[in-house]
């Protein structure tokens, strides 16, 4: 048994605690430095093993609720499913069942319960692989797949579930004249890599050639169609793909987030791609000025990013959804000040909830007279015009491009200022 293995699996159980026990989102975790102690193959090992648990979490607990007369404590129950997640995905029963055993039996609060483990996990190394592929695919929680369906419908709804299932591909946006990692270019221009490994062993990675981005977040800077020299204003910037994107079409950049931790992330891949921006920590709300263009990626619910994100319906519960729906609203109001008469802001969200985008926009219009929608910008390399909207917006959703390994869902729409 390797222990970097354990390792790696030990902190894979603790995430999962800190997700489904305390609400915290997988991000949060990782910017507190949990996984700051292993080695390199080893955080991702942790992080690969937390994000499989969670699409197959589904599946998981029916599998282990044939085994289990009662729900063990979480951490327990985390140590079960991601045993059971390892063995139905081929690994093998001797090294997963002996790790997790290890893992429990070192436990003061539980280590009673080894034998259980090791019992159930047996069980599940005997039938579970041949189970596995012939069970459904995870649904997403109540909360959030109501209002979908709703909005989609059930049949679109099931697509999405399998886009989630499925995870997400590495894409990347590749800087004017840099080198591309490899892969595939995808219709709308990023860069698109199938198990592409550690992201930072990648050609091109240190020479700052390109960034992460997924291919439906590259979009709304297509959208935007940033000019050399122009002023604009990245809103609400951070990770900083955006900002990016805008630097290197030689834009002049201010880059404003509420939070110094995610731009100091913004800050480092500047320096790496050898770009440059004005970052400004400060809320969106208080800023000031006179911009020729402005990028407003509101916050958002960000249910269109689950398919590589899916911690975000275990670790939030759509309370937060009416706040955001405001804030949204107030944060397109304010923007709207700080753009030029003949100046153009592109709004949005990565979003599934038509309240975070359509219907976003059209209240929108109605507010402000001098306001309107320029759907001609959204003819970009890539987009199918099936996707814009009755008001004249952009909507990606992950079923999208389901033969190239599909998109974050995404909300796009670009406004003009009159004159």
């Amino acid at each position: 048994m390797s222990d970097s293995a354990t390792a790696a699996r030990r902190s894979a159980i603790y995430l999962l605690d800190q997700i489904l026990g305390e609400g915290r989102l997988l991000s949060e975790c990782l910017n507190a430095g949990i996984l700051d102690k292993l080695g390199p193959e080893d955080r991702a090992r942790a992080q690969r093993l937390v994000l499989e648990t969670l699409r197959g979490l589904e599946r998981a607990d029916r599998l282990l609720a044939n085994h289990l007369k009662r729900t063990p404590a979480l951490t327990v129950h985390n140590a079960l499913r991601v045993g059971t997640v390892e063995l139905c995905q081929g690994e093998a029963a001797h090294g997963v069942v002996n790790s997790m055993v290890e893992i429990v039996g070192r436990s003061r609060k539980h280590g009673r319960l080894k034998g259980l483990v090791n019992a159930v996990l047996r069980k599940v190394a005997a039938e579970g692989p041949e189970a596995w592929p012939r069970m459904r695919v995870p649904r997403l929680p109540d909360w959030l797949r109501q209002p979908l369906v709703m909005a989609w419908g059930t049949g679109a709804v099931s697509a999405m579930e399998q886009a989630h299932f499925t995870g997400a591909p590495l894409d990347v946006t590749v800087k004017p004249g840099g080198q591309s990692p490899g892969g595939e270019t995808i219709p709308t221009g990023t860069v698109r890599l199938q198990n592409a490994g550690q992201v930072s062993a990648l050609p091109g990675f240190k020479g700052g050639d390109w960034w992460v981005q997924d291919a439906a977040a590259a979009v709304p800077v297509r959208v935007l169609a940033p000019k050399a020299n122009e002023v604009i204003l990245d809103l609400c910037a951070a990770p900083g793909g955006k900002t990016l994107q805008l630097a290197a079409a030689g834009a002049d950049v201010t880059a404003l987030d509420v939070s110094e931790i995610r731009l100091e992330r913004v800050r480092q891949n500047l320096v790496r791609t050898g770009l440059s921006a004005n970052v400004i920590t400060g809320d969106a709300l208080d800023h000031h000025g006179q911009y020729d263009a402005i990028l407003l990626d509101a916050p958002c619910s960000a249910t269109g990013t689950i398919r590589r994100h899916p911690d975000l319906p275990y670790a939030k519960d759509g309370s937060e959804f009416d706040a955001l729906f405001d804030l949204q609203t107030r944060m397109l109001d304010h923007a709207w000040t700080l753009l030029k008469p003949g100046g153009r802001l592109v709004y949005c969200t990565c979003s599934l909830l038509p309240d975070e985008g359509e219907v976003q926009i059209e209240e929108a219009l109605e507010r402000h007279a001098d306001m309107q929608v320029d759907s001609d910008a959204l003819n970009v390399p890539g987009v199918d015009p099936e996707w814009i909207t009755a008001e004249g917006g952009l909507r990606l959703r992950p079923d999208y491009w389901t033969d190239l390994g599909g998109m974050d869902g995404f909300y796009i729409a670009c406004l003009n200022k009159s004159v």
